[in-house]
């Protein structure tokens, strides 16, 4: 039996996006459950079965594991190429994973991922520059150690799903990045993977306010590209 990913909106979510996507690309088999934002009847049918009350959850059998890190970690135990298998990689995958899923608080707040727009931040503050700057410095760094395409080496692993969010808010808000970092994130768009999440998104038809109201605060819409929006 197919182990069970539920997830949020795929427009907003992107603690969901990272076990989506690693499960995509790998070919790690499983069923999809789309819990929407804002629908307090669905969130509360589920509220049982989700300890944290947060996406993503992954359902195998009778277990539950919850956390983008925790399920990644769990697949990681029967599922070869999760990580590299080369242990100096490894060990940085597993660093720079760590370093996005506990960090980078400045950019969360500032570029929420919403992944149909297109948007003009009314600020790009000297913290939000900062974060930008040590994101760029790591996707760098993997590259020049490890030889590319991806963060890690020649495969994609775990620590190209943890900063595959980064990819969309930077189309998002027109982020500026240096060449080999930009060239990294444009190859990552382009994965078939990432792009059949973008189409997912973007025919998401409902929105759900407080998403919404975060985005409003953060800069002007130039540009709707959702379902509902479209001319």
């Amino acid at each position: 039996m197919r182990p069970t990913l539920v997830i949020g909106n795929k427009n907003y979510s992107s603690w969901s996006l990272r076990p989506w996507l690693l499960m995509r690309v790998l070919g790690i088999p499983f069923e999809e459950r789309l819990l929407r934002f804002g629908d307090l009847a669905a969130w509360q049918a589920a509220s049982t079965h989700l300890p944290s009350g947060r996406v993503p959850m992954l359902v195998d059998g009778e277990r539950r594991v919850w956390d983008s890190l925790a399920i990644v970690e769990y697949l990681a135990e029967t599922h070869p190429g999760v990580w590299p298998g080369d242990g100096a990689a490894r060990a940085w995958a597993r660093s720079a994973a760590a370093e996005m899923h506990s960090g980078f608080s400045v950019l969360r707040q500032a570029c929420s991922m919403n992944v149909g727009v297109r948007v003009k931040l009314h600020e790009q503050s000297p913290k939000l520059q900062h974060d930008l700057a040590r994101i760029d410095a790591l996707w760098r760094d993997g590259l020049d150690r490890f030889g590319g395409p991806f963060l890690a080496g020649e495969r994609f692993t775990a620590v190209d799903a943890f900063f595959a969010p980064v990819c969309f808010r930077v189309a998002t808000y027109d982020l500026a990045l240096s060449p080999a970092a930009t060239a990294w994130q444009r190859q990552m768009l382009a994965l078939p993977q990432m792009r059949q999440w973008e189409a997912a998104a973007l025919a998401e038809d409902f929105r759900d306010e407080a998403h919404e109201a975060e985005l409003a605060g953060a800069g002007d819409v130039v540009a709707d590209r959702r379902a509902r929006n479209r001319g």
